[in-house]
Formats: structure tokens, sequence, C-alpha cells
């Protein structure tokens, strides 16, 4: 390779460095391996796939949120919000299936992944905030259940028989 440093390929071409690390490590060639950047990737790996289920969890929440509290897009959109909470649902499942190590992660990031859906839902809807649940809808199990979807009839009556 020309006049190349290892660190200098990392930072010039990452798929070349990438393919080049693969190599030396499969040779057993460990003395030539660029160990800082291949530590610190595998440390970004870590970070990316809890990154993707606070993403997911989120979304979800967001959809289940939509689906329970908008009512005056229920109707029209209720179909395509409940194909997206599968989906959501099924992304996760995936991750999980890969690193089970990161179910418990879930359970921690919970409560702050359902107030970020709050708040963009909030947004999104420009409904009245103490609408909307201080707490998450449902236990973690719940939420990831692909065959469970809030109750919105009863959730809204009871909001109804409140108000009266």
């Amino acid at each position: 390779m020309m006049n190349i440093t290892i660190s200098n390929l990392y930072d010039s071409d990452y798929q070349l460095w990438l393919e080049n690390t693969i190599n030396q490590l499969r040779r057993g060639d460990f003395q030539a391996v660029d160990w800082q950047n291949l530590l610190e990737e595998l440390a970004d790996l870590g970070k990316s796939e809890r990154r993707a289920l606070e993403s997911l969890l989120t979304r979800l929440l967001e959809h289940l949120l939509k689906l329970t509290y908008w009512q005056s897009q229920r109707d029209y959109n209720q179909a395509g919000w409940k194909g997206e909470i599968r989906t959501f649902r099924k992304q996760i499942k995936k991750l999980l299936r890969d690193s089970p190590s990161l179910k418990p992660y879930l359970s921690e990031i919970l409560e702050e992944c359902y107030s970020d859906a709050r708040e963009i839902i909030i947004d999104i809807t420009q409904l009245d905030a103490s609408i909307f649940p201080g707490e998450a809808l449902a236990s973690l199990e719940e939420i990831l259940d692909e065959n469970w979807l809030p109750d919105w009839e009863a959730i809204n009556s009871d909001k109804s028989s409140e108000v009266n």
C-alpha cells in the first residue's frame, strides 16, 4: 500500500481501513492492527445499538399515543399508525434477538422515551398536554407485545366522564 499509514487510512478511506483490519485479524497479523481505532469502532457499535433501540421505542410510543389520544385523526390514520406500531415492534424484536443483553436497557429508558414521545406528540397534535398521561401507557411487556393495543375507547370515555 502506498505511503498511507494505518491511522491515516482510517481517516482517509474508512472502508479500505475496515477491510484491511479484517484481513489482518484473519491472518493473525495482530502487530499491524490499528488497535486504537478498532477499539473506538467496537465501542461505537454498542452505542449505536442502544441509540437505535431508544429511537425505535420512542417512535413506537409516539404511535401508540397518536392511536390512543388523537381522536380527530384516528379514523383516517389508524391503519397506518397500526402498521408503524407493528414495524417498530418487529425492529425492536430483531435487535433484541441479535443482542438479548439489551433487553434490560429498554426498562431503563422506558420513562425517558415515553417523555420524549409525549413531548413530540404534543407538538405534532397541538392537543392540550394534560390529555396525555405523565407516565407510560402500559408496562414494557404490553408495549412490546405484538397483539396489544391501548383501549382508546375506554381511555377516552374515562377522560369524558372526568370532565362531566
